[in-house]
């Protein structure tokens, strides 16, 4: 004991790096530390302090059994366990602000976070398994050799290995914490697997799958890591299963033994970021638009226009159309130079960004923006920065200084977000038509292999009965439903009674399934 024995292992850990207690003990166990350290070493007794806020209710009240209101820890542990509770305490509030806790939010972070952290790793395993993939550090491909969309997801995670070593270097596990939730969600599962289903579903051990499953293992990998001080029992159960096939010599025992990696900062590629970014904005904004118009995305539309009014950004947007395409479900993109007599848009100034910088002039600025034309509008969408001359006083407007909305035009939905306008053709043609039903039986027919049991390389034969509009879809795209759900039969029938009954839009139908 102290200091007859172990002198050197305390003066190494000493002093500590850093104490958490509430605010209550400012003048209590925080004073009192280093006030002995003072007297007994001459020294402080921690380099940092975090002084954490009050566990209040839902409501912002003190918890109190006199209120009722108090939530039992164990039982919330026992019901959603350790780990979603330690992530919500951490992600949804500063460890020094007030925290409202509120069980529902528990709940959405199991769900959200930790469930399709959880889908995803078992979407790899599932594959994996199946194609015998076993990660090989000595034998991977080299990351400028992968596709556009491994290069991508490498570099966004380099991007986040230095966000969290720097948030916990900080002593900031909030901004670390909501850096991975929004890793896993936004661009791992919802962006990068959504977009490379199909390299994983093909049946052959191709260099392209290869690469896909490296790349998706190094991001769980590095997950498995990166969350372990805030999940400690989830992140070692996923680094378990991920090393399982590794030799003994290239694993710990533990996750919370292995040692980040640092950012490979090569692999950092912001260009291909800023693409990306737009990729996803783009989507996202025809995703609202459908959902405006209770457009379900099985449903094909014909097309997209994008303004694009400088060169710079059509060569980014030509760079990204297939990505988008793709993941919208439309078939055009047509990239917009001019939008003259096309697209007509309204300006009105950002009154919270420009009233700080010329508020004895606002009632001025508003009046002269009112009278924009569509030319002045688009010379300041192109140009970023628009001069105007009030009362012999010079104003610059600035990028964000100015909202610009778009009108919609007839049969087409338009939406303008951060500076970017998309307008979507709503139009459905009969050929688009049926290609959305053919679409929406392919989902069916999938869901039925997943309740029948079956393996995902099973091949099957399909009997669909007819049903009005069903039929001519099912004829117009038979060659899309049979690849789709590895059906090397189907076929159409007047009468179906031992099939499942599958409702959807206007059409309702009897499928039955047959393992070949």
């Amino acid at each position: 004991h102290y200091p007859f024995e172990n002198k050197e292992t305390f003066n190494d850990l000493y002093p500590a790096d850093f104490i958490a207690e509430g605010v209550d003990q400012t003048r209590g166990w925080f004073y009192t530390l280093h006030a002995i350290a003072t007297l007994v070493f001459d020294s402080v007794a921690y380099k940092n302090v975090v002084s954490n806020g009050l566990v209040l209710d839902k409501n912002g009240q003190k918890m109190s059994k006199r209120l009722g209101n108090a939530v039992d820890p164990f039982e919330t542990i026992e019901k959603y366990g350790a780990d979603p509770v330690r992530w919500y305490m951490i992600t949804n509030a500063q460890p020094w602000d007030n925290l409202k806790f509120d069980l529902e939010g528990i709940a959405e972070v199991q769900r959200k976070f930790f469930g399709t952290l959880y889908n995803t790793y078992s979407f790899y395993a599932l594959y994996a398994n199946i194609d015998e993939f076993k990660w090989d550090s000595a034998n991977l491909t080299e990351v400028k050799d992968r596709p556009e969309l491994d290069r991508w997801i490498l570099s966004r995670l380099q991007v986040l290995k230095q966000t969290v070593r720097n948030s916990f270097n900080d002593y900031e596990p909030t901004r670390a914490g909501r850096a991975i939730s929004e890793f896993v969600d936004e661009e791992l599962s919802n962006w990068y697997v959504r977009l490379c289903r199909r390299r994983f579903w093909k049946g052959e051990m191709s260099t392209d799958k290869r690469m896909a499953y490296e790349t998706l293992y190094e991001c769980l990998y590095t997950i498995s890591q990166l969350m372990s001080p805030i999940a400690p029992f989830f992140a070692d159960w996923l680094y378990q299963n991920l090393t399982e096939h590794l030799p003994e010599g290239n694993k710990e025992k533990s996750v919370h033994l292995s040692y980040l990696a640092e950012a490979k900062t090569a692999l950092i590629d912001e260009h291909l970021n800023d693409r990306m970014e737009m990729a996803q904005q783009l989507s996202s904004m025809v995703f609202s638009l459908r959902k405006k118009e209770n457009i379900k995305v099985r449903q094909p539309l014909h097309k997209m226009m994008v303004p694009a009014l400088k060169p710079e950004t059509v060569e980014l947007i030509e760079s990204i159309q297939g990505i988008v395409l793709s993941e919208v479900n439309v078939k055009e993109l047509e990239i917009l130079t001019d939008v003259s007599g096309v697209l007509v848009k309204k300006a009105k100034p950002d009154f919270k960004k420009l009233g700080p910088r010329y508020g004895k002039l606002m009632k001025q600025i508003a009046g002269a923006v009112a009278q924009f034309d569509q030319e002045d509008i688009a010379r300041y969408e192109s140009q970023g920065v628009y001069s105007l001359e009030l009362n012999g006083e010079k104003v610059e407007l600035e990028g964000g200084d100015l909202e610009i909305s778009t009108e919609d035009i007839p049969g087409w939905l338009v939406m303008t977000e951060n500076g970017v306008t998309v307008a979507l053709d709503i139009t459905i043609s009969e050929e688009l038509r049926y290609e959305g039903i053919a679409r929406e039986l392919v989902n069916r027919i999938q869901n039925l292999r997943k309740d029948s049991g079956l393996e995902v390389t099973d091949r099957i034969e399909v009997q669909v009965q007819k049903s009005g509009i069903l039929e001519d879809a099912i004829i117009q795209n038979k060659n899309y439903i049979t690849s789709e759900t590895l059906a090397e039969k189907l076929e159409l029938v007047s009468d179906l009674r031992d099939g499942t009954e599958v409702e959807f839009d206007d059409v309702k139908t009897q499928i039955a399934l047959t393992k070949i």
